[in-house]
């Protein structure tokens, strides 16, 4: 159905492409002999009548628009449209939507979530209570207060969202936070309190298999839902319901809780079941937020196929450069349009375990390949960060977020950087322990669409979790349960503070005259979320090494070096988030 590992991370109506036999937007299909497809970008002002001659011209047909941004998606049989677009005055670039001939196994997005290997880990949760127990949770508390999983909540321990922290004082009522993810299960117990179904939207189309034939989202007939036009309310990845529910669940007397459990959640589903993020989606799925009124966007991703978008890497051809030019100006029109209106933007940092303000290496850009039966072996060495550009994450006006432990030390995998991270947050890390071996209860657990585990062999006939990374919990009377898994990455930090985000709106914003709701200025929320995170300084010494003991035995260490001041660091930013004191008299 889709690769094992969980992605990240990291995009009106679903959008009818029927004259690509239903293809999204940001995913091309070879409709016919030679046919491809690309995103132009237009000359800001430029009307839809001229937008349409200047395709024309070039040799392609528009297909489907965003005139928000003037950003459309153009199909054509013109080897040179990109070239032919070139010279139309209102055309200021282009990015083919590649045909998928090659999805290598070891793809991962920005923000990527990894799923620990249940096999190789017993639940060992927090008191001492043992994986069974916890996984056949009733109503009743572990803890004296919050809901029943609360006391595996360390995440939010840790940022003061808890019973007899900030929930006392704000819960986030009359926030409306965008997931832009791998979609969100509406019909999840512990989402469906607090779930927008009339506002939400999906804005791609499952890819069954590539050109090659290999498998990217897999058969139609095998999703859950058996359909590759799923509604809003699903998510066929898991990755998008486990963001959502660290920002929103609500305190309803199963499972968990999230940093903000009366804020409303509306599913911008952006990504692929494979975990891949087109640009189209993307730009759709922000523009929309910005229209309707959304306060807060989660983008645990990066918008594929460059983890790095680099204008002048002379590794790249002129033509790659022109298309990542296209992308970075595109989605900062998106992101900017969205801000403007009153969205806070807040994305994952990065699962690459690099400093991203030094010269570093891509190994994995373009993630898919042009042509059928080409194999993907490229490294684009010594990236200048000046002219390379990681989307969304390093966009203008975006909060970036590293991943913290249970520790509070910066997770091994997390990316970092002085002047890239702005806060940090829990986003678990399994080796943070005392002998560096794995604990998968140091990740982080939340929800997870119970269709996946029955579809994963996760659950057995009765309903009961067969791996110890899956948790269920059910309600006092018994007949209402969910499902809930652990996962660790940067992806589950950034909803830590889109949910810090959302409490600040809550508590500060005014009533938003114009689109509903509230409304706080981003930046204000940004400097709130800021002042009242937790400094937390450099190690000492600053070049730290990780060491991990994996279960087979063997040793792993690691050196990262923060730089920066207790106030404002490459590991932690402006500190790590805090619920509390975000809200707290």
């Amino acid at each position: 159905m889709r690769r094992a590992s969980t992605i990240a991370a990291i995009s009106a109506a679903a959008l009818a492409l029927t004259a690509l036999a239903a293809a999204p937007a940001g995913a091309t299909t070879a409709t016919g002999d030679g046919e491809r497809q690309f995103v132009v970008l237009f000359a800001e002002g430029t009307s839809a009548s001229a937008q349409q001659a200047a395709v024309a011209a070039a040799g392609g047909t528009v297909v489907t628009s965003n005139a928000d941004v003037g950003v459309a998606t153009v199909t054509t049989s013109n080897a040179d449209f990109a070239a032919d677009a070139a010279g139309q005055a209102v055309i200021e670039g282009t990015a083919q939507n590649r045909v998928i001939a090659d999805v290598p196994d070891a793809h991962r997005v920005n923000g990527e979530a990894e799923k620990q290997d249940a096999a190789e880990q017993d639940v060992k949760a927090a008191g001492g209570a043992a994986g069974a127990a916890a996984a056949k949770s009733s109503g009743k508390a572990q803890g004296p207060k919050g809901d029943p999983l609360s006391s595996q909540q360390w995440d939010m321990a840790a940022i003061g969202a808890t019973a007899d922290g900030s929930y006392k004082v704000e819960q986030g009522k009359g926030v409306v936070v965008g997931i832009i993810d791998t979609g969100v299960d509406g019909t999840h117990p512990d989402i469906a309190p607090n779930f927008d179904a009339a506002r939400s939207r999906n804005f791609t189309v499952d890819i069954p298999v590539d050109a090659n034939g290999d498998e990217v989202d897999g058969p139609c007939e095998d999703e859950p839902d058996q359909s590759c036009q799923d509604p809003a309310n699903v998510d066929e990845d898991g990755h998008g319901t486990h963001v959502a529910s660290t920002i929103a669940a609500p305190l309803n007397g199963i499972g968990i809780a999230g940093v903000a459990p009366k804020a409303t959640i509306v599913n911008l589903r952006a990504g692929q079941d494979s975990g891949y993020f087109f640009l189209q989606p993307s730009i759709d799925a922000l523009t929309y937020a910005g229209r309707i009124g959304v306060d807060v966007v989660n983008m645990s991703y990066y918008v594929d196929p460059w983890l790095f978008n680099c204008t002048s890497h002379p590794a790249d051809s002129p033509e790659d450069q022109q298309e990542q030019q296209t992308i970075i100006t595109a989605m900062q029109r998106a992101l900017d349009f969205a801000r403007v209106r009153g969205v806070t933007l807040v994305s994952a940092a990065g699962n690459g375990a690099t400093d991203y303000t030094k010269v570093i290496s891509d190994v994995s850009s373009p993630d898919f390949a042009d042509v059928p039966g080409e194999e993907i072996e490229r490294t684009r060495d010594l990236l200048d960060p000046a002219s390379c550009t990681s989307m969304p994450s390093e966009g203008n006006g975006v909060i970036s977020v590293s991943s913290t432990g249970i520790s509070s030390r910066k997770a091994y995998y997390s990316d970092y950087g002085n002047g890239y991270v702005d806060v940090a947050a829990p986003g678990g890390d399994a080796y943070d322990t005392a002998g560096n071996t794995r604990d998968l209860t140091k990740t982080i657990l939340a929800a997870y669409p119970k269709a996946l585990a029955e579809a994963n062999g996760e659950i057995d006939e009765n309903g009961e979790p067969t791996v110890s990374n899956v948790v269920k919990s059910c309600d006092a009377s018994g007949k209402t349960c969910g499902y809930y898994q652990y996962l660790q990455g940067t992806s589950m930090a950034s909803p830590h503070a889109a949910g810090v985000a959302a409490l600040i709106v809550a508590k500060y914003g005014v009533k938003d005259v114009f689109r509903g709701g509230l409304y706080l200025p981003p930046a204000l929320t940004q400097a709130r979320l800021e002042q009242s995170a937790v400094d937390t300084a450099c190690p000492v010494p600053p070049a730290y090494t990780y060491t991990r003991i994996t279960p087979a035995g063997a040793t792993l260490t690691a050196t990262h070096t923060c730089e920066g001041t207790k106030a404002s660091n490459g590991f932690y930013g402006k500190g790590i988030v805090n619920a509390l004191k975000a809200v707290g008299k």
